[in-house]
This record gives C-alpha cells, structure tokens and sequence, in this order.
C-alpha cells in the first residue's frame, strides 16, 4: 500500500461511523481506531522502505497523550501488540475490577495476537487501582494496562 493511498484511506475512514479499521498485506499492518472524532492510526515498521520520508497525520490529538498523569504505583504494561480483552469470554465477569486484590500470577486480562490468545499475568501483590485499557482496545508493546498499588 502506497503512502497515498494510505491517507485515502485515514480520511475515508474518519469520514465514516466506523469506529476501528485493521488492514494486513504482506508485511504491512495497518490499523485505524477512532475515539470522540479522534483518529490514532499504528503500523509497522515494514510499512515504509528505507529512504522514504514518513509523515504523521492527526486530526486531533487526545489530552491523555499530551499530560501524563503521575503514576503511583506499579505498572503492568502489555508485553505484545494485540486487542486486550478483560474477560475470557463476551458474556463473562472482567478478569479484575479497580480495587480488586491481586496476587503474582494472577490472570488479569488476555491480548489476543496473530489469533493466538496470551493471559495476562499480574507481577505484583497489590490491589488494582487504575485500568488504563477498555475491552477489545488495540494495545501497543509496552503500553501500560494496569496501575496496581
């Protein structure tokens, strides 16, 4: 997919009541996730050759990348890239809710990649104090899931 082409395809997307878009070929992953007329696009580096000028495009940019909120606590950030899942089926409890108790090995979500679902494992004793993710949001590598205390 050409670098024109893609930005077709970003202001198609914006345009539209869609409210997420994943495309594959090959190499390239290309996936579109609009929030509050908000567009986040990721992709791979396999995207642009070598030598190729990459240009970012954004129609808004979301107030929570800007500031940072100060973290208190420890971080469970996502191993992998994939959509998380709080709950192991679509009619199923969450894993975990803000101000459970959790223990090391604890199951605390799922990240489905490549059609592969990965548990989740919580790192710490504590008790969850923030879940920074939503069902089925698209999750970077190293992204931060939870906040336990």
């Amino acid at each position: 997919m050409e670098f024109e082409q893609m930005i077709r395809l970003i202001e198609t997307v914006s345009a539209s009541e869609l409210s997420s878009f994943s495309y594959e070929e090959k190499d390239t992953k290309l996936t579109i996730k609009k929030e509050k007329k908000e567009v986040i696009v990721s992709a791979t580096p396999q995207l642009c050759n070598p030598g190729e000028g990459v240009q970012v495009v954004s129609e808004t940019v979301p107030q929570s990348i800007e500031q940072k909120p100060q973290v208190t606590g420890n971080e469970m950030k996502s191993p992998l890239v994939g959509t998380f899942y709080n709950a192991p089926s679509p009619d199923a409890e969450p894993f975990v809710k803000v101000g459970d108790r959790v223990k090391k090995g604890q199951t605390l979500g799922i990240i489905e990649a490549m059609k592969l679902m990965n548990e989740i494992e919580c790192e710490y004793d504590g008790v969850i104090s923030e879940i920074l993710v939503d069902n089925m949001d698209m999750v970077e590598y190293g992204q931060t899931l939870f906040i336990i205390s």
